[in-house]
């Protein structure tokens, strides 16, 4: 497959890195399984278990709190700062931002960061670690695509070459010891809800309720949403902007995506700060970086300009 893509593998020096950089090990592969199926089951406990006993105000509190700081740390942190460059911040912020990413429980940074600038690199084409297309279009095939687009390809062992995809990243310290530390983070976002629901309620069950909804069930609706992202918005939707991909907006995702489901701009302008920039598309991750910048945590943000966005819609029309 390598060699397919990037070219005669006895002859590396003289082209691009490999695309892949070997396979999962099997303790990396388990924490993938048990990382994905855990939350699932709890989501699927949910219904019941919330039948009148189960759910208080607290526990919805706590959930929209870390769904949004782990939300906001895939969308504007994983995703437009590291991968994209969308904008710079403070060395404290940038560190508090990898952290936030990373108790999304979605991969250590460097893993995340490699995986989606391969995506971009490949989109919808061979390569592409996560495309709904690779398969057809005929309804099986479409089916088929769109299971591996949203969770199926995270249980296959291949790894992308962090060393093509991601080389600023492993050459920075910082990043590095975060990166190193996700079992540690993966820990406190399921420990800290628990202990915050405790210590408001005073009570052991005040805690299991929170580590329930706000620790097991938060991640997997987090989950599902940024991998709808993924599957969703590359099958079905709108297409203003030229793109050479089939990335689409999908607007019942924008909320609860905190505006990566405006998806098609994204991909005809992978640096934008805005995603949703449009009348009435709301991008809350754009607002936050606003409001990072106004608080001067975050610089040199590259936010769309009128011309700019004229040349991606002629270049589709």
């Amino acid at each position: 497959m390598t060699a397919t893509l990037d070219g005669p593998a006895a002859k590396p020096a003289k082209g691009p890195k490999p695309i892949l950089d070997g396979k999962r090990s099997a303790g990396v592969q388990f924490s993938v399984y048990f990382g994905v199926v855990a939350p699932l089951v709890a989501l699927a406990a949910a219904v019941p278990f919330a039948w009148g006993w189960g759910l208080t105000w607290i526990d919805v509190g706590l959930f929209v709190f870390f769904y949004a700081f782990t939300g906001l740390g895939i969308t504007v942190s994983f995703h437009r700062y590291f991968t994209h460059g969308s904008f710079k911040a403070k060395p404290w912020m940038r560190v508090l931002l990898a952290i936030a990413g990373s108790m999304a429980v979605q991969g250590p940074l460097i893993t995340w960061v490699a995986d989606h600038r391969r995506h971009h690199a490949f989109s919808d084409k061979e390569g592409d670690p996560h495309s709904p297309w690779l398969f057809g279009t005929s309804p099986v095939a479409l089916a088929k695509g769109f299971w591996h687009a949203h969770m199926g390809w995270l249980f296959e062992r291949d790894v992308s070459n962090v060393e093509r995809f991601a080389p600023d990243l492993i050459k920075d310290p910082a990043m590095r010891r975060v990166d190193k530390l996700f079992p540690v983070w993966t820990l406190a976002t399921f420990v800290l809800p628990a202990v915050l629901g405790g210590l408001i309620t005073w009570s052991w069950w005040g805690a299991l309720t929170a580590f329930f909804w706000a620790g097991l069930v938060r991640v997997c609706v987090l989950h599902h949403v940024t991998w709808s992202v993924n599957s969703i918005c590359h099958m079905i939707g709108e297409r203003p902007f030229g793109a050479r991909d089939r990335s689409a907006n999908f607007w019942p995702l924008a909320i609860f995506s905190f505006g990566e489901s405006w998806h098609n701009l994204h991909h005809a302008d992978p640096t934008s700060a805005r995603h949703g920039v449009k009348r009435g598309q709301i991008d809350i991750s754009a607002r936050t970086i606003w409001i990072f910048e106004k608080l001067g945590w975050a610089y040199n943000v590259r936010w769309p300009t009128p011309t700019r966005l004229q040349k991606l819609t002629v270049a589709e029309h």
